[in-house]
């Protein structure tokens, strides 16, 4: 059941010193909300679904789709929470920003709190730290940046106030939902991105229609926590394959939230951002193709949500989705080298190595030096499997990265760009020949990984992806529970059993 955005006020300015500055932010809330706007607009439409949208609208496929994504979310977030990245950032904001209202946890720190905008920072950038997060298409990484913003806003309101599992869903689905609409109004970000990071253009306009959702806000301020977010959207594509590209998740996240407490106390913003306006450009920066539509009226028609329709893309191992293909084409290869040497394999029988893959500069890294570029690197990948046959998370620890055998593969790749190939997750594919010293030439073809939305991970494989991340962290038996209440968690009266498995 949605909470009156009163409340959330009054959660935020619960102080009794407070109460002046409460009482004249929620009559400003009070005038926004009261005041018209063109319903016409994108915009407009965008905050009405926002507001609008009912639990009962999502179907069973929907739901189950949703939970699985929580549950592959927290369990990258706290295998994160292990990163160098993740202990810099969290270092950074314990130092710098000590505060009074230090409420939301963070993963994979049991006892640790901060402030639900920090917190939804840091354990963005967990999930992110490994590039082990989901993906969908058109490109972007979309739970990252709107579950840990879900998550700090339930730490953060009362007991007696937390919301349902349901609530939960219905808003982690809207921030999803939004995200992938305003993909699908661009061509150009049907391709694997050259100028924008993704998650940093749509994330925060996710975390801030989820966000929105949870703290109950009218249609017009849903409408102003979107264009806020926009004011706050961006970041380039230069930093991926760095140790700032985590930061871009856990910002998304961090915005988004913020967007959605300034719309809650009456901050304003352009009422036609997500509209197409000739010479001024709103959303159309990011995506000069950007032809916006409609929403279906959630009130008129039961609207078909695009999870429904395409699944997610859930990672094996923690690279750049890219990866993936070379990856499997190149394991099956190792596995024609074992059988045809009976097991014993060397890799002094390579003599060259031919990638086929799309073009895209920054994941075609022939020597990488870092984990990070060592997890956007097609040649790492393709010769990490054809050594060991898989990729895995220790393939990108240092002992992983320096071993002299990798490193004699990697002077012998060869890179082709087909012309069949584009840069684009759902119609790139990856082949790799590989010719013996005695001339023999070996050739594997990945056209769909395990994993893919077109060939999903199992419950099963799910689950134990989970398992072995959050065992690194978590005690055994807080795993299973986390387990059991994300695969319960529409029957949830509230969230608090989720919250208490986390700190």
């Amino acid at each position: 059941m949605l909470r009156p955005t009163y409340v959330i006020l009054f959660t935020i300015w619960r102080s009794s010193r407070c109460a002046p500055a409460f009482r004249r932010l929620h009559v400003s809330a009070l005038e926004v909300a009261e005041r018209l706007g063109p319903e016409d607009t994108v915009t407009a439409n965008f905050g009405a679904f926002i507001h609008g949208v009912r639990p009962e609208q999502l179907t069973q496929k929907v739901l189950r789709r949703s939970q699985r994504m929580v549950l592959d979310s927290i369990g990258v977030g706290i295998l994160g929470s292990t990163t160098h990245v993740f202990e810099l950032v969290l270092q950074h904001c314990r130092q710098m920003y000590q505060m009074t209202n230090d409420i939301s946890s963070v993963y994979g720190r049991p006892g640790t709190k901060l402030s639900p905008m920090l917190a939804a920072f840091v354990n963005g950038v967990a999930s992110h730290s490994m590039d082990f997060d989901d993906t969908w298409h058109p490109a972007t990484h979309p739970s990252g940046a709107v579950l840990p913003a879900l998550l700090a806003i339930s730490d953060m309101l009362p007991r007696n106030s937390k919301p349902s599992g349901m609530d939960l869903l219905m808003a982690f689905n809207v921030g999803i939902e939004i995200q992938g609409r305003l993909l699908r109004f661009s061509n150009e970000a049907q391709n694997i991105p050259k100028r924008f990071h993704p998650p940093t253009v749509v994330g925060p306009m996710g975390s801030a229609a989820a966000c929105a959702r949870l703290l109950s806000l009218d249609r017009i301020q849903c409408s102003h926590a979107l264009a806020i977010a926009a004011s706050q959207a961006g970041a380039p594509m230069a930093n991926a394959a760095t140790q700032s590209k985590p930061l871009h998740i856990g910002n998304a996240s961090r915005q988004g939230l913020e967007a959605a407490l300034l719309a809650s106390r009456g901050l304003e913003a352009s009422p036609l951002v997500l509209d197409s306006v000739p010479g001024v450009s709103g959303f159309s920066a990011f995506y000069e193709d950007y032809v916006p539509q409609l929403l279906p009226c959630p009130e008129e028609v039961d609207p078909s949500f695009l999870l429904e329709e395409q699944d997610m893309g859930f990672k094996r191992f923690p690279a750049h989705l890219g990866m993936h293909w070379v990856a499997d084409a190149a394991a099956s290869v190792h596995k024609q080298l074992v059988g045809s040497h009976n097991g014993n394999f060397n890799p002094a029988f390579i003599q060259d190595i031919l990638l086929r893959i799309p073009p895209s500069k920054y994941i075609n890294r022939p020597f990488p030096e870092s984990e990070h570029e060592a997890r956007h690197s097609f040649q790492f990948n393709a010769c990490t499997a054809l050594l060991d046959g898989e990729v895995t998370v220790q393939s990108f620890h240092p002992a992983g990265l320096r071993r002299p055998e990798l490193h004699t593969l990697l002077s012998r790749v060869r890179v082709e760009h087909p012309n069949d190939n584009p840069a684009n997750f759902d119609r790139m594919y990856a082949e790799v020949l590989v010719t013996l010293v005695d001339g023999d030439v070996l050739k594997g073809r990945c056209n769909t990984f395990y994993g893919h939305w077109r060939n999903p991970l199992t419950d099963n494989s799910l689950q134990r992806k989970f398992r072995a991340n959050a065992g690194a962290v978590l005690p055994s038996d807080k795993v299973e529970g986390l387990i059991e209440i994300v695969d319960s968690l529409e029957q949830l009266g509230d969230c608090s059993p989720l919250l208490a498995q986390l700190q």
